[in-house]
């Protein structure tokens, strides 16, 4: 399947960044303290900004203090980060193209592990703090669409979230799911590809040809 875009945005945690240890434990330290079952939180968290998490399990509280908690944590927790397989050939074949991440991290914390795993920063990131609502709203990707001065329908997202699908499908974007997090019936999405290795990049001219490798189930959807 091959897509023709002039823009490709990506998702950070789960789609360039394997980031699941740390997240894992960020949230571990929360539920063992409101004694909420780990994995519940780990379900619904995936994709959507950590306030919105803690305000769908404990609605109605003031979660400042445990959000800049988890900030000061995240930030610092770096070991044990990786690029999802494929990523660093992916995005090194954009240098001459726009490009950006739209990530339901904080700026500090985005480039805080992009660096960390060898990815170049790119000079468009639309991070969760930056914006007024986090996907499935797709502010942050008309945001970063704007930024880089391309029509939305020539971007090409690729997300590892149902959440983030559905921001990039609402910004009217053509959209590739990636099964670095949850498998093929979460994402309800098609095409779907393992990681990047299942992606090759051909620039053409101004203009950009994306194969990807469907590996999506037959008659999942």
């Amino acid at each position: 399947m091959t897509f023709t875009c002039a823009a490709v945005l990506f998702d950070m945690d789960g789609t360039l960044v394997d980031s699941t240890r740390v997240v894992e434990r960020a949230w571990g330290w929360w539920a063992e303290r409101h004694r909420i079952p780990l994995d519940a939180i780990l379900a619904f968290s995936h994709g959507r900004p950590t306030v919105v998490t803690m305000e769908h399990f404990l609605p109605g509280r003031d979660h400042t203090a445990e959000l800049d908690e988890m900030a000061r944590f995240e930030e610092t927790q770096l070991e044990g980060i990786v690029a999802i397989p494929g990523a660093v050939r992916a995005v090194r074949s954009l240098q001459d193209h726009p490009w950006a991440i739209v990530t339901s991290a904080w700026r500090g914390l985005a480039e805080a592990r992009v660096s960390a795993v060898g990815l170049p920063v790119p000079k468009v990131i639309v991070p969760v703090d930056e914006i007024q609502k986090g996907k499935p709203d797709p502010e942050g990707f008309l945001s970063a669409a704007s930024q880089l001065g391309v029509p939305p329908a020539e971007c090409l997202v690729f997300e590892d979230t149902r959440p983030g699908i559905e921001a990039g499908l609402n910004a009217g974007m053509q959209v590739v799911g990636i099964l670095t997090t949850v498998p093929p019936t979460q994402l309800r999405h098609r095409p779907l590809i393992r990681d990047f290795r299942d992606v090759t990049i051909h620039p053409d001219g101004r203009r950009l040809l994306v194969e990807v490798k469907d590996v999506t189930p037959d008659n999942y959807l």
